[in-house]
């Protein structure tokens, strides 16, 4: 009896044994079938993130000749310009390479907490995988390519080195947090290419301001902003300031009427005299609003209307009265003024105007 059982047990083991070792070349088999099969679906997923030329943005048809008249940086600028925030133009820009593409999550959690450089601001964009087109990063998406640019010019003058290098050690920590490499222009050339952009821009900078100065009585507060009520503006954020709003939805108002702030301040409260005013401004601000949207002939309209309603003369900022020829020659000027704007690529209005004049 017991060697047969010792010959059963001897049977059992082995039938154990090659059962395991049949289980094991099955599991091998798969593992390797995945293995080979794994750089091809590598292959496949890098060629399916990169944009191919059908998915490349349209430029604009005159880029390339603007770019080569009035830039000699072309490691600044992209091929084409960006329309949601970022434009070669305006902004000094700084390629962020991907090995692979990231989440819009990911990215947010490491965006920097202020998106300034000194005075200058700056944005950061993604190429969305699914739809080619670039944007800030949101939630949900993913993004095959990146980039960071900061404004060159603004109305508090060019981008110098200190905001430079504060912009570029922003960038390099978040591309360090989200796995990305930066391609960084020379500091010295792109704060030359901000100094002549703002030699460019700032002569065409125009903020036109009249003041209308009563005849007679002082007026309240209350009575000035009714008046203006009459003729479209609305009540500002500020208090004492009335705006007439842009047609388009976001846009900066098209006039503004500013009343001293101290009397504003105190027409809330009880101090009516204190409330008493002789004057108020109206201004319009040029390169925000488009020529198409004729705010010139608003401002003078405006103008000339509360004039006639208050019993007021409107007067330049040395108080001498202004006649209708006056008006006649600044809209000369400012014609002037909107070519040399197209010239340049900075129409009034567009959103590259509206970011350097601001």
């Amino acid at each position: 009896m017991a060697p047969g059982l010792t010959l059963d047990w001897g049977l059992t083991e082995y039938l154990l044994l090659l059962g395991a070792v049949v289980l094991a070349a099955v599991v091998l088999q798969g593992w390797w079938k995945t293995r080979r099969a794994r750089p091809v679906q590598q292959q496949l997923d890098v060629q399916a993130t990169q944009p191919g030329a059908e998915r490349v943005e349209p430029s604009l048809g005159l880029r390339a000749e603007a770019d080569d008249a009035q830039s000699d940086l072309p490691h600044l600028r992209p091929l084409q310009r960006r329309t949601v925030h970022l434009d070669a133009l305006i902004d000094a820009l700084v390629p962020l390479a991907l090995d692979a593409p990231v989440s819009g999550d990911n990215l947010i959690n490491h965006l920097p907490p202020t998106r300034r450089a000194g005075s200058k601001p700056f944005y950061i964009e993604g190429l969305d995988f699914e739809t080619g087109e670039w944007d800030a990063p949101n939630p949900g998406r993913r993004y095959t390519e990146l980039q960071a640019g900061v404004q060159m010019v603004s109305r508090s003058g060019p981008l110098n080195e200190i905001e430079y290098s504060e912009f570029v050690q922003k960038v390099q920590a978040f591309a360090d947090a989200v796995g990305a490499t930066p391609n960084v222009p020379d500091m010295l050339e792109v704060v030359d290419e901000a100094r002549k952009l703002d030699a460019a821009t700032n002569p065409l900078d125009a903020q036109l301001t009249l003041t209308l100065r009563s005849d007679s009585v002082a007026w309240s507060v209350g009575y000035i902003q009714q008046c203006a009520a009459r003729h479209g503006f609305v009540t500002g954020v500020v208090p004492g300031r009335m705006v007439v709003p842009a047609t388009e939805e976001g846009a900066p108002p098209v006039l503004a009427l500013a009343v001293d702030s101290q009397a504003a301040l105190a027409a809330l409260g009880t101090d009516t005299q204190a409330a008493a005013v002789r004057q108020f401004t109206l201004s319009l601000d040029v390169p925000q609003t488009p020529q198409s949207a004729e705010p010139f002939p608003a401002w003078h309209r405006a103008a000339t209307a509360l004039a006639d309603d208050m019993a007021a003369t409107v007067v330049d900022d040395h108080g001498t009265p202004l006649p209708l020829s006056a008006f006649a020659g600044i809209a000369q000027e400012l014609d002037e003024l909107y070519a040399k704007l197209e010239a340049l690529e900075l129409p009034a209005g567009s959103a590259a105007a509206r970011r350097i004049f601001s």
